[in-house]
């Protein structure tokens, strides 16, 4: 069996202009594994995307419009958020939470030269492989 990290490269490597693939701990920011191949992303670089992508899924202003929903159904909204892909100038990213796994959030980081659709493709026919390494 594959490691998380494992799989991570084997996403990196299969989605053409791809930069990284990473699993994220949505409780603790904790990066589960990640493969990428750029210099400048270091530790600190990882950790802190991770701890964004955290708040994007988990953060406080998600958090509160969870709490006025429940408020306006009359049931309990939480945790909501299951996929997003955001882009910047030269990346895009994105971002799904793993079936089964509600705490952990799976990341494919690519070039603007991706095809949108590959990039969704290549991270998602990941997420049975990386939900067997990812804590219930």
């Amino acid at each position: 069996m594959s490691s998380i990290n494992e799989i991570c490269k084997t996403v990196v490597d299969e989605v053409d202009d791809a930069l990284a693939a990473g699993v994220v701990d949505l409780n603790t920011g904790l990066l589960l594994g990640v493969h990428h191949n750029v210099p400048y992303f270091t530790q600190s670089y990882l950790d802190a995307v991770a701890a964004a992508a955290v708040d994007m899924f988990r953060g406080k202003g998600i958090s509160n419009v969870e709490k006025r929903l429940s408020q306006t159904r009359g049931e309990e909204v939480s945790n909501s958020m299951m996929e997003i892909h955001m882009s910047t100038p030269k990346t895009n990213h994105f971002m799904s939470v793993i079936p089964g796994k509600p705490n952990a959030l799976a990341v494919l980081i690519t070039g603007k030269k991706a095809n949108l659709g590959m990039g969704w493709s290549g991270l998602r026919g990941a997420l049975p492989d990386m939900a067997a390494h990812c804590p219930s």
